[in-house]
């Protein structure tokens, strides 16, 4: 069931903990916060020297709070002239801040820091600068993994907004360090329980440092019995001792590894990777491996980037609501949180992206939706900066046009033109990009750890250790993966008239998006397995006909008859459960050669094909699922944190029709 989280300072009340106007606290001191994070944690795990000269370092948080130990970590992290490339820190909170109390804690006029050297106090000031990057970025208190990148994507922050214990045994990571922070054990013992200490286990790098304040002899005997070797060291001002420790377990733990970071499995291997496909996939892709030092060669078997579907001249972007809160709703809200961060640090850099995210209604289709949608809303209220429910008149207000029900209104969603976030992204790649164009790839052979794509004629494109698919329909037949099938899903879309001065774009049964204040459009078509590309008469009028049922008090402005309305066609690639194809491709040969030994496989059992990943089948939202697709394949190339949870993970996997194959002990 969706849930929003309940604000920080109503959980801290409620557990007697004193909070005032300027957040003097014991658990977020102004006076020690800063002080005791670069102590206690950045000193209880050795860091900077740990980090030192490193591709990457991974740090696990067990309550975020008000950022002091992320601010501190970050400010020592650009203080060190020999910090690792690539800083990422994951935390995890259960009751988040709003971005209000962030800035009032951060922008107070009665920052303390007497009692603190030079050095701390440098520290502090630095921290309150990076601050407002963080206010700046801070997203909507809705559950779930929260990707935030800093310093032209060299330090990352992953948020995971709820509980602990559901969301430490599905983090997919390998920590090099853990800060233990959080209330006490008396106040929160449920942080300090064997399934957290078996959580730590799971994600541990082997030799991990840890540190925490408090010195509980219950803490320090989980710790130990977790495979950690814990002692007592000298404390910070007000806290007497702490612990500090390492990750030497005295027996083999028995996990899925999460994967290992590419120079680890290729030292001697050049850092470089093909794209196939210069859609929103394949764009985003090569954008998320750039900003890692990665030179990608991309193949495009069209004249430019984005020449079929990523080329009609707007989609809209938007999360979805269900009641269960559906892998579908999941994914879309974490990718609709991540595409909002990533298009603002590209228009932040200069890169011109047209369309609106001022603003979208998503109209029930019915009565019947439009009260399931207010009782979705009474019993689990959602954070206004995320999504209003309106009735009819509410939304006219918003609108300017009266729509045929209510619905939900997303304050941050809108409309984006696809081929210019496309263009942004490969111009922000630079020189790591090299673009090939009118190149069809037609098959991929792999020697020696190297993929070569080659054309008809067998003559070689590109070759490198990693490939990644982004080529919608057809990424099954070049990978040869028998068990994906994908569909093909005709969209047809026109131009109208403005009829009135529509604000937003409005989306029920089809959408209506107002480019400007002489154009809409609107569509879609949704013709199952259609590929005829020409601009048909009948899918014209079945779009009109949605237009009029979708604004009904301008129904007279949009007759069937209305011809020559310019007009575009192009292909959605689906699979059957509408769920995108992203990550490592599976070696269906293989498993099928022991399918009597993998009849109760998971996922991460399955044999992969080396070097060779999926970024298909996106359907209509590749918009908001693209770019944390990208991130995702990113992640698992360089064995980052994954910024979605395991479950989510699997729901992606392109895997996953394989092992149903597997599990029910037949080829299809």
């Amino acid at each position: 069931m969706l849930t929003h989280l309940t604000p920080a300072r109503l959980h801290m009340l409620e557990n007697g903990v004193a909070f005032s106007a300027d957040y003097d606290d014991v658990y977020h001191s102004k006076a020690g916060g800063i002080g005791q994070a670069h102590h206690v944690f950045l000193g209880g795990n050795d860091l900077p020297r740990r980090w030192a000269a490193r591709q990457q370092f991974t740090i696990l948080e067990t309550g975020f709070g008000l950022g002091v130990n992320f601010l501190t970590t970050w400010a020592s992290w650009q203080r060190d002239a020999q910090s690792c490339t690539h800083l990422h820190f994951v935390s995890i909170e259960k009751h988040p801040f709003s971005r209000e109390d962030l800035a009032r804690y951060w922008h107070s006029e009665h920052d303390e820091v007497h009692g603190q050297g030079d050095d701390e106090a440098g520290l502090d000031a630095h921290a309150h600068r990076l601050a407002s990057e963080l206010i700046e970025s801070w997203p909507s208190l809705m559950p779930g993994i929260h990707r935030l990148s800093f310093d032209q994507g060299r330090v990352t922050l992953t948020l995971a907004f709820g509980d602990a214990l559901d969301i430490l045994p599905n983090l997919v990571l390998r920590a090099d360090a853990f800060f233990l922070d959080g209330f006490s054990p008396a106040k929160n013992p449920e942080l300090w329980s064997t399934p957290i200490y078996k959580g730590l286990t799971r994600v541990a790098a082997h030799g991990a440092s840890i540190a925490t304040y408090t010195v509980s002899s219950a803490v320090r005997h989980g710790l130990n019995q977790a495979g950690f070797q814990v002692d007592r060291a000298e404390g910070y001002q007000f806290k007497r001792d702490m612990l500090i420790g390492r990750f030497v377990p005295r027996y083999r733990v028995r996990r899925h590894e999460p994967p290992a970071p590419f120079a680890q499995n290729h030292p001697h291997a050049q850092r470089h990777a093909i794209v196939i496909g210069a859609g929103m996939a394949g764009c985003a892709a090569v954008a998320a491996l750039a900003t890692r030092g990665w030179q990608i060669t991309l193949l495009e078997r069209g004249p430019e980037p984005a020449t079929a579907a990523s080329g009609n001249p707007a989609g809209v972007f938007h999360p979805i609501i269900t009641r269960d809160d559906s892998y579908a709703a999941r994914l879309s809200r974490g990718g609709f949180f991540f595409a909002l961060h990533n298009w603002s640090r590209l228009r932040r850099r200069g890169y011109t992206i047209e369309g609106q995210d001022d603003g979208i209604l998503v109209c029930a289709q019915s009565d019947e939706e439009w009260l399931s949608m207010q009782a979705l809303q009474a019993a689990h209220p959602l954070p206004p900066d995320y999504a209003l429910l309106l009735d009819k008149h509410q939304a006219q207000t918003v609108l300017g046009v009266t729509p045929n029900h209510g619905g939900w209104y997303f304050p941050r969603g809108g409309w984006i033109a696809p081929a210019a976030l496309c263009r942004a992204q490969l111009d922000s790649a630079g020189a790591a990009v090299r673009r090939l164009y009118h190149c069809d790839a037609h098959s991929l052979v792999h020697r020696e750890g190297i993929w070569h794509v080659l054309d008809h004629a067998r003559g070689l494109l590109a070759q490198a250790p990693i490939v990644i698919l982004a080529n919608a329909h057809d990424a099954a037949r070049l990978s040869g993966q028998q068990q994906i099938q994908t569909g093909s899903i005709r969209g047809q879309l026109n131009l109208v008239p403005a009829a009135a001065d529509l604000k937003h774009p409005v989306i029920g049964d089809g959408y209506v998006v107002p480019l400007d204040t002489q154009r809409w459009l609107t569509g879609a078509s949704y013709d199952v397995d259609d590929m005829d590309i020409s601009n048909r008469a009948s899918s014209r009028a079945e779009n009109l006909a949605r237009l009029r049922a979708l604004l009904p008090e301008l129904a007279s402005d949009f007759d069937t008859d209305i011809a020559d309305l310019a007009a575009r066609t192009a292909f959605r690639c689906v699979v059957s459960d509408r769920m995108p194809m992203i990550g490592a491709l599976a070696d269906e040969a293989q498993a099928l050669a022991s399918i009597s030994s993998l009849r109760g496989a998971h996922l991460a059992d399955l044999p992969r094909r080396p070097g060779l990943y999926g970024a298909f089948a996106y359907g209509s939202r590749g918009l908001i699922w693209a770019g944390l697709g990208a991130e995702i394949l990113a992640a698992l190339i360089e064995g980052e944190p994954v910024p979605v949870d395991r479950r989510l993970l699997d729901g992606v996997d392109p895997a996953r029709f394989l092992l149903r194959v597997l599990r029910q002990g037949s080829e299809r």
